[in-house]
């Protein structure tokens, strides 16, 4: 059916129904936004971005995720699918996979390759197991709808935009082009090219990195030359200003900087234009993942002032985004989401050091005991294949050659594991898969498992305890507790009433509003319900 007649046939049917949606969908997902940044930093925000959205939007204080592991691929796949890794099946960035005895990445696909750049191009949402709301949108207008991913980093494009979309495009560490894979097409369309020749991560990286506004404004953060943070590069100075153009030819360099989120702000906007997105009646959805907020957070934790400016400056490309849609899709044709794939823990040698709970472990060592602990028992070998986000990996296959049932080793590593003081409980596989647990903390434990893709034994840390591996610097993610899985939501845009809430939600909600919203079928698995507040 051509799309001139599908649209006045939607046009007919949203009038007869008494409501017209959205033109668009913009999801925004800022990678390891705790929810404190919102208030921490507000003063500091000006007019026309988080405040615009936090003051003419609705926000929701208390939303959370409801599983662990807290990472980004589970983070957009939930956000989207609106169920858990238990059904959705993305557990991790990576996970271990006994059949071929290697980790594998969430959106790995060998059969696929690059276009547009030189690497990262093996990369599809084939690992993914429902659909997503973007996949039911292309599904419910007979794929006349179109929607589009952006990110640096390829799962925070592949998964949101779904497994048949009209394009997903992410960030090419080597070239510092945006690219895709021969999943989505086989050339890049003319918009993307365009901005590749145009070769803005260099620009932006020929120069240096300095505090945007005077420093006495970051008073929200430690001071900046501190024990606590990670050099960019190998050299370089933990404190501003950030020398970037003695690596100007390394476009790498990019993620550990703001910038990151101008060019994938100005590539979403280049979006807009080239597929015309929100111009006619036919809803189309744009996702957007902000990432610079995670390595830069990574590197410099939390309370540094390379998170606070990172954000001040998310905060004005936030203002040029709506800006942007008013101008060119119209003030009310459309809805925008903003909300994080997880949060962060504070540095815990800075916790520490300040008289808080935290700590540090050591996957290594985990698993030398426990080898330690089997071999006592069973003699030598490699009993364990892999220890990856807090879960164990048994070697099945040495298992079956020495005719040994896996209960009774998987007994000595729990007690073994206890032993230690910053591992807080263990559980065996089965334990979990029978999803009997009562705990909150628990819950979350038994929500991210997978029963075809999980490890043999599940195990919680003490909270703010971080694999020491990479040193004691900086910060990470993937807990069940508060400060990975407090996150902001909040609703903007066309027919979004303005106000707040302190009533506690999921993550998981999300995607069912937006099917509430457009008025059209809920994901696959989705196990949320539609937010309440945004429909009274």
């Amino acid at each position: 059916m051509k799309k001139s007649l599908y649209c006045l046939l939607i046009l007919l049917s949203t009038a007869l129904a008494g409501q017209e949606k959205p033109r668009l969908v913009v999801g925004i997902v800022v990678d390891q936004m705790r929810y404190d940044y919102l208030s921490r930093y507000y003063n500091d925000f000006e007019e026309g971005g988080f405040k615009r959205l936090i003051e003419d939007g609705f926000l929701f204080k208390n939303a959370h995720y409801d599983y662990s592991p807290t990472k980004t691929g589970p983070g957009h796949a939930s956000i989207y699918t609106g169920t858990t890794p238990a059904r959705h099946g993305i557990i991790g960035n990576d996970w271990f996979v006994p059949a071929i005895d290697r980790r594998v990445n969430c959106v790995e696909d060998t059969t696929a390759s690059v276009v547009g750049g030189v690497s990262n191009g093996k990369v599809s949402p084939k690992n993914l197991l429902t659909t997503t709301i973007t996949d039911e949108l292309r599904l419910f207008y007979n794929f006349n709808s179109k929607v589009v991913g952006v990110s640096l980093k390829d799962r925070g494009a592949s998964l949101p935009a779904g497994h048949n979309p009209t394009g997903a495009y992410w960030y090419d560490l080597q070239s510092g082009n945006m690219i895709t894979s021969t999943y989505y097409a086989q050339k890049l369309p003319t918009w993307v090219n365009d901005y590749n020749k145009q070769k803005r991560p260099f620009e932006l990286i020929n120069g240096k990195w300095e505090l945007l506004k005077d420093e006495s404004i970051y008073n929200e953060s430690i001071a900046d030359q501190n024990e606590y943070e990670q050099p960019i590069r190998s050299g370089m100075d933990v404190s501003f200003p950030h020398d970037l153009s003695k690596h100007k030819e390394d476009p790498s360099i990019l993620k550990y900087t703001p910038f990151t989120n101008t060019v994938i702000k100005e590539i979403a906007l280049k979006a807009v234009e080239g597929e015309e997105l929100g111009k006619d009646s036919i809803p189309d959805f744009l996702t957007i993942s902000f990432s610079a907020t995670d390595d830069v957070g990574h590197r410099f934790g939390p309370r540094s002032m390379e998170v606070q400016d990172t954000y001040l400056r998310l905060d004005k490309e936030l203002r040029e985004i709506l800006t942007y849609l008013d101008q060119n899709v119209g003030k009310d044709n459309y809805v925008v989401f903003l909300s994080a794939d997880h949060g962060a823990t504070d540095v815990p040698s800075y916790l520490y050091k300040n008289k808080m709970p935290a700590g540090y472990h050591n996957n290594g060592y985990i698993k030398s005991v426990l080898t330690e602990a089997l071999e006592k028992e069973y003699g030598e070998g490699k009993w364990i294949s892999s220890i990856i986000n807090e879960q164990i990996y048994l070697n099945h296959k040495l298992l079956n050659e020495k005719g040994l049932d896996s209960k009774p080793v998987k007994q000595i590593i729990i007690e073994r594991l206890l032993q230690e003081d910053y591992v807080v409980e263990a559980f065996d596989k089965d334990v979990v898969a029978m999803r009997m647990f009562t705990d909150p903390t628990l819950i979350r434990l038994q929500n991210g498992y997978n029963n075809k893709r999980s490890g043999d034994i599940l195990y919680n840390l003490t909270p703010s305890n971080l694999n020491d591996a990479f040193g004691r610097k900086g910060t990470d993610h993937r807990t069940p507790y508060a400060y990975d899985t407090h996150i902001p939501i909040i609703f903007y845009g066309k027919g979004i009433k303005k106000g707040n809430s302190i009533r506690r939600v999921d993550i998981t909600d999300i995607a069912p509003s937006l099917s509430a919203l457009l008025d059209i079928s809920l994901p696959s698995g989705s196990s949320g319900e539609p937010l309440k507040e945004l429909f009274d």
